[in-house]
């Protein structure tokens, strides 16, 4: 009981001791130097990322379930696409 008590106290005081230090100082300023190296790099949060990422997916088999789409229309009607192919026109 007294080891954790004391344990407990000197923890408290070490605590005490660095937060009103020069390291914290230094540690707060780093801290705001960092912030604003990482503000102007124009970062995104992981958060940010792994949503685009999941519309990066979402567009991507969207994209190719049109795809498919697209190939059996132009199957369907080949005589028209040979004809726009040969034309040079995409059907834009």
């Amino acid at each position: 009981m007294i080891g954790k008590k004391l344990f407990e106290e000197v923890s408290a005081k070490i605590g005490d001791t660095i937060a009103n230090s020069p390291a914290k100082d230094v540690e707060k300023n780093v801290k705001a130097m960092l912030g604003s190296a990482f503000t102007r790099m124009d970062l995104v949060t992981r958060e940010e990322f792994d949503i685009q990422q999941q519309v990066l997916i979402k567009t991507r088999t969207k994209l190719a379930e049109l795809e498919a789409r697209l190939a059996k229309i132009e199957a369907a009607c080949p005589q028209q696409a040979a004809a726009e192919t040969a034309a040079g026109t995409d059907g834009a």
